[in-house]
């Protein structure tokens, strides 16, 4: 259903849009810091590798999720939410810039590192990067600290380049609003929690007891309904329990508080399930995602159909905040003064798996889902050496080989796949029926085949190209990042201005080691003889960083 706003929502952003407008009048080229003391605290905890419907709000599938499903009668549940890839470091590039991720060249699995279980596999000459971003774009906790938020992040980040030190107030696993000196400030805070991850499913097995029967978990139809199938299931239902206690141990915080009421809170997964066949996959099993809003306004226990992007998660957040929402963000906020016309598609990429390649888009209108493959000639499985310590996949390759699993199981293993495909998951949820060919559906296919090519057309897709070239032309063709320039400062009358030569460069500063960086924003105060640091930033650029005394 589509969600009307609300005269309490309305009442709750009165203070807020007048707040923008006010600030709307004195934009400049730079951002500046706008006082606000109505904005809202925001919190997001947020899981790995997890589908909906483990969750009993979702359905279930065997475990008990008390705490979520309290959480649940107190939120708007989207049913429609989606990340743009299928695994986690493309998808939160995504969410970390409002941008899609194959359109900044943050498309590939993963850009930091290298997979230890991998490193031959690489193509020669390959090395981890940092993602460039786009002269003018700036992260959406940036955006916040230059607004007056505390934002602390517990604690993966995982962007797809080094974290400048201007995004955070803290990141660690220490971080939290609690720690904030002032108690007024408002704050954005994140809790990450792990233990739904793929690699939880093996590191855990014989150190932490079943909370779940296999004889009781649902199989679904993409794995033959065995012993070791259930056992592994078991054990993955499991770990989205133990998570579930961890969701009420932030809840009991905020409450112990006293700002549980009047919080935004967001809970969602970074992805689908950490499984052979869910995750890295642009089916709705490895896309789709749990999306809880708690909020003042909003009618506890109510559903929408609303799609929804990763990439629209930080302009919401900036709509809730009531700060304006920048050109280089792509998505759109749902909630909020900025809310945008509800969304008619959703986009997802896959390209590099660790040390595995494969090009495929996505686009679906929430019930039929168009996927390109291009690059028909490969199967969809990928070898990824990381995933084959789930004992899961060794048994899925074992019946494989034996002919033992049934057609829709053994698809995922086909030497090829066509280079269109076209599904309706709402009669056909799990994506076994290809409609790309039959007539009926011709007038649907050619519909999201044009929505995906006006997609690419407008924000492009770097995933076209060759990455080590790519890499190379974010480096203005060197073989090494470029460094960003150290900060220009001036000193005059007990005003520090800072400057940077380097176009987009972040700029943070401090007067001891000890102090939290800040975001420069203009000069400000100081007395002959302070210390003073300060740290420059190109994001994908080596960063650069100062000492010296006021004089």
């Amino acid at each position: 259903m589509k969600l009307n706003t609300s005269v309490m929502q309305k009442l709750f952003f009165l203070t807020l849009i007048s707040s923008v407008l006010f600030s709307c009048q004195k934009q400049s080229s730079e951002p500046s810091q706008i006082t606000n003391p109505k904005r809202p605290n925001i919190v997001w905890i947020v899981c790995e590798d997890m589908s909906p419907e483990h969750l009993e709000s979702y359905g279930g599938t065997g475990g008990k999720t008390p705490h979520l499903n309290a959480l649940a009668a107190e939120s708007l549940q989207y049913q429609n939410a989606f990340s743009t890839a299928g695994v986690c470091a493309p998808s939160r590039a995504a969410l970390i810039t409002g941008a899609y991720q194959s359109s900044i060249g943050a498309m590939h699995m993963r850009t930091t590192g290298m997979s230890a279980n991998a490193l031959d596999a690489y193509p020669p000459g390959f090395k981890s990067y940092s993602v460039v971003l786009p002269e003018g774009m700036r992260t959406y906790p940036e955006y916040l600290r230059l607004n007056g938020y505390y934002t602390s992040n517990n604690s993966k980040e995982d962007y797809q380049f080094q974290s400048p030190v201007t995004m955070w107030n803290e990141s660690g696993n220490k971080a939290h609003w609690r720690n904030r000196k002032d108690p007024d400030q408002p704050f954005f805070s994140i809790f990450n929690f792990t233990i739904t991850h793929e690699s939880q499913v093996w590191a855990r097995e014989g150190k932490d007891s079943l909370l779940v029967d296999p004889k009781k978990v649902t199989v679904p139809p993409v794995y033959p309904d065995d012993s070791l199938t259930r056992r592994t299931i078991a054990r993955f239902i499991t770990n989205v329990m133990r998570m579930d206690q961890q969701v009420g141990e932030v809840i009991a915080q905020l409450k112990e508080d006293g700002l549980y009421e009047n919080t935004i809170i967001f809970f969602y997964s970074d992805h689908g399930d950490g499984m052979p066949y869910f995750k890295r996959e642009l089916y709705d099993r490895g896309l789709k995602v749990p999306l809880l809003v708690k909020a003042p306004w909003i009618k506890g226990g109510t559903k929408t159909e609303e799609l929804v992007s990763f990439v629209d998660f930080g302009p919401t957040v900036l709509s809730l905040a009531g700060i304006p929402i920048p050109e280089t963000m792509q998505g759109q906020a749902f909630l909020g003064p900025q809310k945008a016309e509800p969304r008619k598609y959703v986009y997802a990429a896959r390209d590099r798996m660790d040390s595995e390649y494969d090009r495929v888009r996505a686009v679906s209108d929430g019930r039929f889902k168009y996927i390109r493959n291009y690059m028909p000639e490969k199967p969809n499985y990928q070898n990824i050496r990381y995933r084959l310590q789930n004992p899961l996949m060794g048994h899925l390759l074992q019946l494989n080989e034996k002919g033992k699993l049934n057609e829709n199981q053994a698809r995922w293993f086909a030497q090829n796949k066509p280079e269109e495909e076209l599904y309706d998951t709402q009669s056909d949820p799990w994506e076994f029926t290809n409609l790309a060919g039959n007539p009926h559906n011709a007038e649907k296919l050619a519909e999201l085949r044009k929505a995906h090519e006006d997609w690419i057309a407008k924000y492009g897709d770097k995933g076209a190209l060759n990455e080590i070239e790519m890499v190379k032309a974010m480096w203005n063709g060197a073989e090494n990042p470029p460094v960003t320039a150290e900060a220009e400062v001036s000193f005059s009358e007990g005003k520090v201005t800072l400057s940077c030569p380097t176009p987009s460069a972040l700029i943070g500063w401090r007067k001891s080691s000890g102090d939290a960086w800040k975001v420069y924003t203009g000069p400000f105060e100081a007395t002959a003889g302070d210390s003073l640091y300060v740290n420059t930033h190109r994001i994908g650029y080596e960063a650069a960083e100062i000492a010296k005394k006021l004089d």
